[in-house]
């Protein structure tokens, strides 16, 4: 398969990492340092996956991987779960995107092992794509094919736990960084889930606390870049926001999402994250 095929092609990154570049926006997935890195640190050890598997219990964790892209977040995520020992908790990897164009040339020859695929990984990826879905006694990949937000609704009645956001930029995908679809993904969140994704843009943070989550800093890309967290109980926030980006808010160019409301300011100031600092500065 050649990029021409796919829209898409593999490039060699300032660190000499390998990565995707998506022809027609121009974004490269998993910038600067790589796909491996960057998985792993945004979003494998900020969403700290293995010691909520290391928790056991019945049920399984639900993990939705939004922009499946060249696989590299989700299938960090499948090592991690199937290196843990029989006592941990199941992990089901949901991955949506609209394609599958991303992963097939991740697959191919000469470019595997540099999207973190091999051995078993390769085995179970492939899978994925002539299947749909892989299982193993540890972990359940499956992929949902379509457009955000509508393709959230087939899970309602199957709650996440761990999100990790991490489709184009808000400039090249606008409409999966609004209100709305954040309120879509809010909606099949359970308590204690938390949401991951590259995006420090003060539009990202009041979409998602217009849509009913916390928001915090994230861990720092390793340019030093900030990233966000966001949750469902602020209490599992390590950084929550706090007044001082309150005041930045109010005087950023680009505050909110198209479709926030006439009042967003006066309802961000009045969330619960922030009543508590002022309760706890008075």
């Amino acid at each position: 398969m050649t990029p021409d095929d796919v829209g898409c092609e593999v490039v060699t990154t300032r660190s000499g990492a390998r990565a995707m570049r998506d022809r027609e926006t121009g974004e490269l997935m998993h910038p600067v340092v790589g796909p491996l890195v960057e998985a792993e640190k945004l979003y494998v050890e900020a969403s700290r996956l293995e010691a909520r598997l290391g928790e056991g219990g019945p049920d399984a964790l639900v993990l939705l991987d939004v922009g499946l892209g060249a696989g590299s977040n989700a299938i960090a995520a499948w090592k991690v779960s199937e290196r843990m020992p029989t006592s941990a908790r199941r992990l089901e990897i949901v991955s949506f995107d609209r394609t599958t164009s991303a992963l097939e040339l991740a697959l191919s020859d000469g470019h595997a092992a540099a999207f973190g695929f091999d051995g078993p990984a390769l085995c179970s990826a492939r899978a994925l794509l002539t299947e749909g879905r892989h299982e193993t006694s540890r972990t359940l990949w499956r992929f949902e094919a379509g457009e955000l937000p509508s393709t959230l609704e087939r899970l309602l009645e199957r709650s996440s736990d761990v999100v990790f956001w991490d489709p184009f930029s808000p400039r090249a995908s606008p409409a999966l960084w609004t209100v709305a679809s954040f309120a879509a993904l809010r909606r099949v969140c359970r308590p204690g889930a938390t949401v991951h994704t590259y995006s420090a843009a003060t539009a990202t943070r009041s979409a998602l606390l217009l849509a009913g989550f916390a928001v915090g800093v994230g861990d720092a890309t390793s340019t030093g870049k900030q990233t966000t967290q966001a949750a469902v109980d602020v209490d599992t926030l390590a950084l929550p926001l706090d007044r001082r980006w309150l005041e930045r808010l109010a005087r950023s160019d680009v505050p909110f999402p198209a479709d926030a409301p006439e009042d967003a300011l006066a309802r961000v100031a009045a969330m619960p994250q922030f009543s508590a600092v002022r309760a706890a500065d008075e």
